[in-house]
């Protein structure tokens, strides 16, 4: 009887309690309703520019186009463009720079490297710049900048550029390789040139603008990707560097802040100030900056936003981003307080044909990263890819085990 009892009122209260439930409503609350909520739907509300990805104004599909203008020798791997940098719009036109290599052959790693033939894509490289009246069909205006003389920086390759205009001045960062890529990684500095017009002549300094950290430092090995933005009256320049043991590199993002785009800048104290990504990409959004944290690292695929342009946090997951994408930003170099966003620039894919004849080629990408822009159709979350984009990728190395394990009870 009084096992039946102790049932019974134990029953009774699971009930009584199941009523005072209150259940998450049926529409999503816009601001984040007063009950317990779980860790996931706590993120929703306080990670996140709004609860629903579709009213999410960092989250965004990416769709690209093939661009009209460039010549690839039908893809037979001599002619190489890369690393497309901010575009800028002067006088009604596009403007945008990249990495380009025009070789007697393709890519034979640094073994097989020489004077002549290059060891990496972006081996033996110059920067070259091209101009479009609409952002699809494009003009390749020539070489910007050349290798210098030996021993300067950059005479055996320059690439990677970005670009920063400041107080009338054009000025092109980029890496400067003194070695061939491939030898030790890739140890090059970054140096910058500076012009009066977006069409040059360009003047290099013949310096190294961000110093490689101290030896054990995590940026002591390579200073690549620079990218300057304006933000707080100063000039920010993020870049990327790679660290950890060979073979099994971390990749992440450093800033550098200087009052003069020629120096000196001083490295942030908290860098690195983003853990994930490869190619940089950034630009303003509200009162700080966003950030495109692409390929690698825990937070790959992602894109985040600090207030302060230094402690990022995640504010929407993605998929299809582009490479090293250099964006068109019309408030890259205003010290905005209020950044717009961004609704399309060029990037690259790379290794493009076939192992003998690997290259890279420039592209177009459009989304919706944009304050005054709502497209419903590039706000999805789903690509709807044919099954031989998955099957082309197979299992590579992991291959012959798979098959022996797949023989397994």
């Amino acid at each position: 009887m009084l096992n039946f009892l102790t049932c019974l009122l134990f029953c009774c209260t699971l009930v009584s309690h199941a009523e005072d439930l209150i259940p998450f409503p049926f529409y999503m609350p816009d601001k984040k309703p007063d009950m317990a909520l779980s860790k996931a739907m706590e993120r929703a509300y306080e990670h996140y520019e709004a609860p629903s990805y579709r009213e999410n104004e960092l989250h965004s599909l990416f769709r690209y186009t093939r661009l009209k203008g460039f010549d690839y020798k039908q893809g037979n791997g001599t002619i190489s463009r890369r690393d497309p940098s901010k575009i800028i719009k002067v006088d009604g036109e596009y403007y945008v720079w990249y990495t380009k290599r025009d070789t007697p052959i393709p890519p034979r790693g640094a073994k097989g490297g020489s004077d002549v033939i290059p060891s990496s894509d972006w081996d033996l490289a110059e920067v070259w710049y091209a101009t479009s009246k609409d952002g699809f069909t494009w003009k390749e205006q020539g070489v910007a900048i050349k290798r210098p003389e030996k021993p300067n920086v950059g005479w055996r390759s320059v690439s990677t550029p970005d670009i920063l205009v400041w107080k009338n001045k054009y000025y092109l960062y980029y890496q400067g390789f003194m070695e061939m890529s491939g030898k030790r990684g890739d140890d090059c500095p970054v140096t910058v040139s500076v012009a009066d017009s977006p069409t040059g002549p360009w003047t290099p300094t013949h310096k190294v603008v961000i110093p490689n950290g101290p030896e054990g430092a995590w940026d002591s090995k390579s200073i690549h990707d620079p990218y300057p933005l304006v933000h707080n009256g100063k000039i920010y320049l993020y870049y990327k560097s790679d660290f950890g043991k060979s073979g099994i590199l971390h990749r992440a993002q450093g800033l550098a802040i200087a009052e003069n785009p020629l120096g000196p800048f001083d490295k942030h104290e908290l860098n690195p100030v983003l853990n994930s990504g490869h190619e940089t990409t950034l630009f303003p959004w509200k009162e700080g900056i966003a950030a495109l944290s692409i390929r690698h690292g825990n937070e790959n695929n992602t894109i985040q936003y600090a207030p302060d342009g230094v402690n990022f946090e995640v504010k929407s997951s993605v998929s299809l981003m582009p490479v090293a994408a250099g964006p068109y930003i019309p408030d890259a170099f205003i010290d905005t307080k209020n950044g717009k966003g961004i609704l399309w620039g060029l990037s690259h894919f790379a290794h493009q044909g076939s192992r003998q004849h690997r290259h890279s080629i420039l592209a177009r990408f459009d989304c919706d990263l944009h304050q005054e822009v709502n497209e419903p159709s590039m706000r999805d979350t789903e690509y709807f890819l044919k099954s031989d984009v998955y099957f082309s990728q197979g299992l590579g190395s992991a291959f012959e085990k798979r098959k022996k394990m797949s023989t397994l009870d």
